[in-house]
């Protein structure tokens, strides 16, 4: 199952008390406090992991509570610190204040930690509290309580292209064409429930990442079809493949679909419209009228957009397509500002 965003809760250990205590050995004269402070509570990281792909962890085990501080033991003995909960996260995951709203942190690289909720400090024994006028002191402190925090984790799968388009318009089929991925492939729309990616392999031996989203009909911004709740996971590409079915079993105008999902995608964030996208009419091998490519291309070109037809079942386009994908991903990031 794949779910791309929980809510959790999360708290810190609680510092340990402060102890009260005193000498009393048979050879020590003057004796004198000897409480030791409390431990520190443990704190909550949430750690990036490449092997974690889902929140799914998440979903039946919303609270996470660290262990708190010892308390503090005679002869100045300082309570032992409380354990400290590590969570595995996704690498992709964005972490917001469940209350604010607030991005608290978003996790790019494996390995990468970030202390999401801190222990409290442990409280100070009598013996810090001992002074010249003071030297019976029964002064101590409480341990300091954790922080507890609510948080909405979000996941937006990192890769390099995105696929989209109208339901059944090929995009399942092209991934699995082109890579390793095995998504489910049907003749009805909706086939593709959640995200799936692939790793593609250029001509020079370049790789890059290709995601492949449910497929987008009109309304989708205010959440007809499958909404848009899954284009989050294109927002990171460096580039877009909008496919387009120009067979006639749609009984739409290929150019109507494009206008129908670029329409979607602006709905939900400008910045989608504004990376570098290739327009790709799919299904060449049903498509009967070539007036409906040609119209498709003509549209393309006014818009100043690269343009290739192909066909995912019979391979017909497929490695110029992908030298075009590899040639743009492969740009510094700053050549396409």
């Amino acid at each position: 199952m794949f779910i791309d965003e929980v809510k959790i809760r999360v708290k810190a250990g609680d510092g340990g008390n402060g102890c009260l205590a005193f000498r009393r050995e048979k050879f020590v004269p003057k004796g004198g406090p000897s409480g030791g402070d409390g431990g520190r509570g443990g704190d909550v990281t949430l750690v990036a992991n490449q092997h974690y792909n889902t929140l799914l962890h998440f979903r039946y085990n919303p609270e996470h509570r660290a262990e708190r501080g010892r308390h503090g033991e005679g002869s100045q003995r300082t309570g032992k610190e409380g354990a400290s909960v590590e969570l595995p996260v996704p690498v992709g995951t964005v972490v917001y204040d469940l209350e604010t709203g607030a991005l608290i942190h978003d996790f790019t690289q494996h390995g990468e930690r970030f202390v999401v909720a801190k222990g409290g400090r442990g409280g100070r024994g009598n013996m810090n509290f001992a002074k010249p006028w003071h030297q019976a002191p029964t002064e101590h402190e409480p341990g300091f309580p954790g922080e507890e925090r609510s948080f909405r984790l979000e996941l937006k799968l990192l890769a390099d292209v995105g696929l989209v388009g109208y339901p059944n318009a090929g995009k399942s089929t092209l991934i699995a064409r082109i890579s390793a991925a095995r998504p489910k492939i049907a003749d009805y729309p909706f086939t593709t429930l959640e995200p799936n990616l692939g790793v593609v392999s250029a001509d020079d031996g370049q790789t890059f990442v290709v995601a492949d989203i449910p497929g987008l009909i009109e309304g989708a911004h205010e959440g007809a079809g499958l909404g848009i709740r899954f284009l989050r996971h294109v927002e990171r590409t460096r580039l877009l493949i909008h496919l387009v079915d120009v067979s006639e079993h749609t009984g739409r105008k290929p150019v109507d679909d494009f206008k129908v999902v670029m329409k979607e995608l602006e709905g939900f964030s400008e910045e989608l419209i504004s990376k570098p996208m290739i327009v790709v009419a799919t299904k060449l091998d049903v498509a009967q009228d070539s007036k409906r490519v040609d119209s498709l291309r003509r549209m393309a070109k006014r818009r100043q957009l690269p343009f290739y037809s192909i066909s995912a079942v019979t391979g017909q386009g497929i490695p110029e397509l992908i030298r075009a994908m590899a040639a743009i991903v492969k740009k510094p990031a700053e050549a396409e500002l």
